[in-house]
């Protein structure tokens, strides 16, 4: 590949803004290995995936170059990866545990909790890829609260979330704490939390925030704390860096993505609520996380050692 080229990347998305981040994720750290040709692909249906497996034609991609890479995230874009690779070649590569063989794809990166053993083409990760950048500059003075709320392995109790809350933000009054919710935070935890009148906390609900508002957080906050149930933004805390803290949150069973947590909590990447001391500060993770890099190295490591040389 000569240097002046650049590597065509197809990412193919369910349109998941969960998923899509993990693309992300993957493809910003490429693009910071090499010149990089970014194209995003809907994800056809189920039926329309099949067919352009068995015919080897892949329509959404006729208009454009054949790809190097074909990345995929949600199990409705796997069977849509294959046929891509199929039509026009390439390598195709799939974000978490596939819902088809994993022999099927040339590189799989799954996170560990999935209990899926590391062999030729599966690579193990440490929680999902995200769109944060890690950095070292943070404010110890600045705390980030970022609150979910009921899923399908959490119950919810506002009183305990506000005991928590109350505690962590009176510990240290010089501290900025700014707050905000996601998309299952009941109505009436922000409606108590209001009543609780914190004087150093700031609360900034979720539809205020910009696309970008977490990452410039993340990156700048010395102190995180996350609620238990939020998976995903306990990885994008320990990808920014900063000192993460667990909010307890009434468990209705504990999965494997439960045992994920307990096993940073175990390995000091994360300090649980009843482990904290009030008035001392978290302890940062013990090395620095960022594994859509460490994932991009391997990928242009594998399939486009001259441009990764």
């Amino acid at each position: 590949m000569e240097s002046s080229s650049k590597t065509i990347l197809w990412q193919i998305t369910d349109d998941k803004p969960g998923h899509y981040n993990q693309l992300r994720g993957l493809t910003n750290s490429l693009a910071e290995l090499l010149p990089l040709e970014v194209h995003t692909l809907h994800s056809p249906s189920r039926h329309s995936s099949l067919a352009s497996l068995w015919s080897k034609k892949f329509s959404p991609g006729n208009s454009l170059p054949v790809p190097d890479l074909i990345l995929g995230a949600g199990h409705s874009t796997h069977l849509a990866v294959l046929a891509a690779r199929r039509a026009f070649g390439g390598s195709a590569i799939v974000l978490m545990k596939p819902s088809l063989p994993l022999a099927l794809f040339d590189l799989c990166l799954i996170p560990a909790h999935d209990h899926v053993g590391e062999s030729g083409n599966i690579i193990t990760t440490r929680g999902v890829l995200n769109i944060i950048r890690p950095t070292e500059q943070h404010d110890r003075q600045s705390g980030l609260l970022l609150i979910g709320g009921p899923s399908a392995a959490h119950d919810w109790s506002d009183e305990r979330m506000l005991e928590q809350l109350t505690a962590i933000t009176s510990s240290d009054f010089g501290v900025h704490w700014q707050l905000t919710t996601s998309r299952r935070t009941p109505a009436t935890f922000l409606t108590r939390l209001s009543e609780c009148n914190l004087a150093n906390l700031q609360v900034v609900p979720h539809q205020e925030t910009s696309p970008q508002w977490m990452p410039e957080q993340l990156q700048r906050a010395g102190q995180v704390w996350v609620s238990e149930d939020s998976v995903s933004m306990v990885y994008e805390a320990l990808t920014g860096g900063g000192a993460v803290g667990v909010l307890d949150v009434p468990s209705k069973h504990r999965g494997r993505v439960a045992a994920g947590i307990d096993a940073l909590i175990e390995n000091r990447w994360a300090t649980r609520f009843v482990d904290w001391q009030p008035g001392s500060q978290l302890s940062p993770p013990p090395t620095q996380l960022d594994e859509a890099r460490r994932c991009a190295e391997i990928v242009c490591q594998r399939f486009l050692s001259q441009a990764a040389a």
